[in-house]
């Protein structure tokens, strides 16, 4: 009978060694906790927490047009509509490796909503183009409707990690 738990448990581990679920501490717009698991959207960079962006503020049209942009942070809006979209329920995060910061790569999921693509379709976040073109449409369809980060003038995140 103790053999049989045994294997039971293990068979149970190694099922379940490629997915966690729980209630996720939002870290930022790609960066999240599951207990002790470290885990970065897949496919996707968000802006990080003390970026700041533009957005439209107004326009003014004689002749010429001229736009007027406001600041603001952007990073912080990332990471809110993230926590927001999933409001303390348990999330679903499907991974297969690791990145070289020991954080597991992951698809996540609110019931039957990839999270990854929604940040992108919504202008919260981009697709990391360096590393998967997965989301590279939902990023053209966010573009195209000017949702989020592209009401505005942005850099991309991985580069304005690099001016820091």
């Amino acid at each position: 009978m103790i053999r049989v738990f045994i294997i039971f448990i293990l068979f149970i581990q190694n099922a379940s060694a490629d997915e966690v679920y729980g209630n996720p501490k939002i870290i930022d717009g790609d960066t999240v906790h599951i207990n002790s698991y470290k885990i970065r959207l897949e496919g996707i960079d968000s802006p990080e927490i003390k970026q700041k962006c533009k957005k439209d503020f107004f326009t003014i049209s004689f002749i010429i047009s001229y736009k007027f942009y406001k600041r603001y942070d952007c990073g912080l809006v990332s990471k809110i509509k993230l926590k927001k979209k999933i409001s303390n329920k348990k999330i679903k995060c499907k991974f297969d490796s690791i990145d070289r910061y020991k954080r597991y790569l992951a698809t996540c999921y609110l019931d039957k909503i990839n999270l990854n693509k929604w940040m992108v379709r919504n202008g919260y976040a981009i697709a990391y183009k360096k590393y998967s073109k997965k989301y590279v449409q939902d990023e053209n369809l966010a573009k195209k409707q000017r949702l989020g980060l592209w009401r505005g003038p942005f850099i991309e995140p991985e580069k304005w990690r690099k001016l820091r």
